[in-house]
């Protein structure tokens, strides 16, 4: 894609405003953006006129069928493929695709993760048009963007329970807005800007790796001599063959409207990022989704494979998603803005304690909407937030509300300019905060950063439970403000009230700081849910679930479904990665170990035959070592394979979780070890497979 045509390419495959200014009729045009823009009810009426013109758009560009594309319970995507051709009375064919077929769509429900929902005989399910989100083209199918819910009605998607928080954050922050005399804003959306990480390995090396194909990480891996120690990768020199991945990569994301902007090595090597333009975060989340699927498409064609796993390698950076959330209005005002003088800034301390208290209150329920099995190996190190959330607000703001609860003026100073000594050199003003890499919720500017979203999740979870939050505190704030007498001291109460109740949830330090984790739960009562079965519990706590019903964001049926399907989802991956490390230990690690004993000792004998004087030192201990080492991995195997026989028997998922943590982890531990240090005395050639060396700096 040459520059010049950049601007008449980006989009060329979505369905969007411009597409439909030019081929809807302009009260339909009308009708359907007041849907979009201001969340009004669809009128059916029109759904014809829009699909006649949807598939004419879609036939001219090469499209042949059409689908309705979800975001089940799965964590990815799902499509199924309708054909646009219908018979014609002449034995020809015509291109059909009606309103009918726009609005409704009904996928089998019962062949996804329901927790119960649905049984594997009540398979009826529907997907419904979601207008709000562009529909575009993959190849020759349009694909447009739906919801997911059972035969009655409960959601089995994440699109879904993130239009209701959306929803509900939209009317309480409405609330608020009126209170301060703002009557031009019709509406109020959170918006997104995830950061995607991501490493890309040669191809052929992936295929070599048992543990890389069927489980997204390596499960084996001695360190190698060098890791990210230097720091040179980071922002370092694109290699060409990564260079014109990132080219192709954007050019496929160019034409389906997503706004690719930012790319550049991470921490470790072979890391990458790609970072997005804000968007809401609807369509940013389905943005996000399409973004990983085509990371990965993009990867096979330059022969690469794109990992999406947290911590695909042991001893360095895991990926991450950073989260970057903020709320606007219709009017193009960020609610998070602090303005140029935040003191004085009443509307923005409302809602900066508002975000504060609610991060306070479900802190619990924020780690749970990023736990997975792969999020439980990144937290705590190498620039990912500690499991302790925590909310970072830089200087001057924790300078402002120390004032606000001393009840004395704020007295702020200037942004300090900076200086470096050459004259040549621009001077420029420095930031009113720095950014804390530890924090897990850290305020940069105007939006906050949620870091501890893991790389290949969906961002719905942490979105769905953020907005609520905060949509919850916001409503209880209007019910205290809304009729009172004298607003100004009502509000100037409620800020104080509650900014001393929550101050706990604030801290500027280090978070990988011991003594930070020891006082965070210790003196400031926060929780420190380190694995999956510990942070899930928070589903089902009753605060939580009270403020997801009363939002209208989930139902408690539809709660008690998602805890059960996020622990079945960590047994299974486990349980896949244990049996993944046994059967490389008996097929590949055992026997070359093996060999190359034997190899060593057969070369002992013979420098005894022509040296008969010669002790063979050297190879005597390396036998003795490389044959307690199989013993150990031998063990290690059958410790594993006893605890997965074991597990096999527990039918209470809870129960599974907790046993796996506790039992079948550390016994996975313990023949990584034995396996890794076979690895260190094994020759390069008897090696059964890629070593971390190989596949980081081959």
């Amino acid at each position: 894609m040459k520059t010049a045509t950049l601007s008449e390419e980006f989009g060329s495959l979505v369905f969007d405003d411009r597409a439909m200014k030019a081929r809807l009729s302009g009260e339909v045009y009308r009708a359907l953006k007041q849907t979009i823009k201001q969340g009004q009810p669809l009128n059916p009426a029109i759904a014809n006129a829009v699909a006649a013109a949807m598939r004419d758009w879609a036939v001219e560009r090469g499209a042949t069928h059409f689908t309705h594309w979800f975001q089940p319970l799965t964590g990815v995507t799902a499509e199924k493929h309708d054909g646009f051709l219908s018979p014609a009375p002449d034995g020809g064919v015509i291109m059909e695709f009606s309103g009918k077929e726009l609005i409704q769509g009904e996928p089998d429900a019962s062949s996804f993760p329901s927790g119960g929902l649905r049984a594997t005989f009540e398979a009826r399910g529907y997907t419904a048009w979601d207008p709000t989100s562009y529909a575009f083209l993959k190849g020759k199918v349009l694909c447009i963007p739906t919801a997911f819910c059972s035969y009655g009605g409960e959601a089995l998607d994440k699109k879904t329970p993130l239009l209701r928080s959306m929803e509900a954050l939209n009317t309480q922050a409405l609330r608020i807005l009126r209170l301060f005399g703002n009557k031009d804003v019709r509406r109020v959306s959170s918006s997104v800007g995830p950061e995607q990480e991501y490493f890309l390995i040669d191809r052929e090396l992936w295929k070599k790796r048992r543990d890389l194909v069927y489980t997204g990480r390596t499960l084996y891996g001695a360190k190698p001599p060098k890791g990210q120690e230097l720091d040179d990768h980071y922002f370092g020199v694109i290699k060409p063959r990564v260079q014109a991945y990132m080219e192709d990569l954007n050019e496929e994301l160019w034409k389906l409207g997503i706004l690719a902007k930012t790319e550049h090595n991470e921490v470790a090597p072979c890391q990458h990022e790609l970072a997005p333009i804000y968007t809401t975060t609807n369509i940013a989340t389905d943005h996000n989704q399409l973004t990983m699927e085509i990371m990965q498409k993009v990867a096979e064609k330059h022969g690469l494979v794109c990992l999406l796993h947290e911590k695909p390698f042991a001893g360095v950076n895991g990926s991450g998603k950073h989260n970057n959330w903020s709320i606007s209005t219709d009017t193009g005002v960020n609610l998070l803005s602090p303005g140029e003088s935040p003191y004085e800034n009443a509307q923005f301390l409302l809602f900066l304690v508002a975000v504060l208290e609610a991060v306070d209150e479900y802190a619990d329920l924020l780690r749970a909407s990023v736990a997975t099995a792969g999020n439980d190996h990144r937290l705590g190190a190498n620039e990912a937030p500690p499991a302790v959330v925590s909310v970072f607000l830089g200087d001057e703001l924790t300078a402002v509300l120390e004032a606000l609860e001393r009840e004395e003026p704020y007295i702020g100073s200037e942004k300090p300019e900076m200086m470096l000594g050459v004259l040549t050199l621009p001077r420029f003003l420095r930031d009113t905060t720095d950014r804390n890499r530890t924090s897990p919720f850290a305020f940069t500017g105007n939006k906050f950063e949620f870091r501890m979203v893991g790389s290949s999740n969906s961002i719905a979870c942490a979105n769905i439970m953020l907005n609520a939050a905060v949509a919850d505190t916001l409503g209880r704030f209007a019910d205290r403000l809304e009729g009172v007498s004298d607003f100004d001291s009502a509000l100037h109460a409620l800020l104080l009230e509650s900014l001393r109740a929550h101050k706990r949830i604030l801290f500027n330090g280090n978070g990988y700081d011991d003594a930070w984790i020891k006082e965070a739960v210790e003196q400031r009562g926060l929780h420190n849910l380190r694995t999956t079965p510990d942070a899930m519990k928070a589903l089902l706590e009753k605060k939580s679930m009270e403020m997801l019903i009363r939002q209208k964001v989930y139902t408690k049926a539809e709660l008690v479904s998602r805890y059960e399907i996020m622990l079945e989802n960590y047994c299974k991956t486990i349980v896949i990665e244990a049996n993944t490390m046994c059967e490389m230990a008996r097929k590949e690690i055992l026997p070359a170990v093996e060999r190359y004993a034997c190899a060593v000792a057969e070369t002992a004998e013979k420098k005894r035959a022509l040296v008969p004087v010669l002790g063979c030192g050297y190879e005597k201990h390396l036998v003795e070592k490389l044959s307690a080492l199989t013993d150990q991995i031998e063990a290690g195997t059958v410790e594993v394979e006893s605890a997965l026989a074991s597990l096999a028997t527990i039918a209470d998922v809870p129960e599974l979780a907790e046993s796996i943590r506790d039992l079948l982890l550390p016994k996975m531990a313990e023949l990584r070890a034995a396996a890794d240090e076979a690895e260190c005395l094994t020759a390069k050639d008897f090696w059964p497979f890629p070593t971390y060396g190989e596949i980081l700096f081959g």
